[in-house]
């Protein structure tokens, strides 16, 4: 079966890709820690989301120099997690500087040495927080850095199948596949019960309203379950 290396944050759309990657492919997983607030609780996101695959191929590792470096409200502690504003336009507060190029040389590293032909990204541009390295245009471009910066017999390519997809689209594929959105985790600065005020959390219920299914994870207040639609 052919090999894939998978970017499983432990996130919903992570979870969600995974689950497409493993329709086709033998799946590697692939966790990166960034001194991101909420590392602790998305390692256990990550490690049940492959437990739930009896996924044996597994890749811990973390680019704690992105806390070092800052610039986001996620791994800088001078920068509080912003509120949602789904209508807001621009670059969030939570964007972490040039963090999916990290991610994916980390994974076409990974790739190249155990022969996977295939990385799968869970990048969301139509209906995600706007961050400039989940673009289409972005993954085009590393595709062609991988092709010219490994060796020649290398076949690797990055697979983003959500990346045009919106939160409900995604809801409802997830729950199509079976995936475990139960063991999924996307808030940013919470780890026992969801925030819902985050973006990630908003986009996340947003999703779950519109797709009329029910958030399987816990949320600090219920009723905002029925605040995003």
């Amino acid at each position: 079966m052919k090999k894939a290396v998978v970017l499983a944050s432990g996130g919903m759309d992570s979870c969600v890709t995974t689950a497409i990657a493993a329709q086709d492919y033998e799946v590697a997983l692939l966790h990166v820690q960034y001194g991101q607030k909420t590392a602790v609780r998305e390692l256990r996101a990550f490690q049940a989301i492959a437990d739930h695959y009896g996924v044996g191929e597994r890749l811990v590792t973390n680019l704690n120099h992105l806390r070092q470096i800052g610039g986001s409200s996620l791994t800088d502690d001078r920068i509080a997690v912003s509120e949602v504003d789904l209508t807001a336009e621009g670059i969030p507060s939570s964007y972490v500087p040039f963090r999916n190029a990290h991610l994916l040389s980390i994974a076409t590293s990974w790739a190249e040495v155990i022969g996977a032909s295939r990385i799968f990204l869970g990048a969301v541009e139509e209906d995600s927080s706007g961050y400039p390295d989940c673009r289409i245009s972005f993954i085009e471009a590393f595709n062609r850095v991988i092709e010219q910066g490994t060796k020649p017999e290398t076949e690797v390519r990055i697979e983003t199948p959500l990346i045009s997809l919106s939160k409900q689209e995604i809801v409802m594929r997830g729950s199509a596949l079976k995936a475990p959105l139960a063991l999924s985790w996307s808030c940013y600065q919470n780890v026992d019960k969801a925030c819902g005020v985050c973006d990630s959390c908003a986009l996340r219920l947003r999703g779950f309203a519109r797709a009329g299914l029910a958030d399987p994870i816990a949320y600090e207040d219920d009723a905002f379950r029925r605040r995003y639609t």
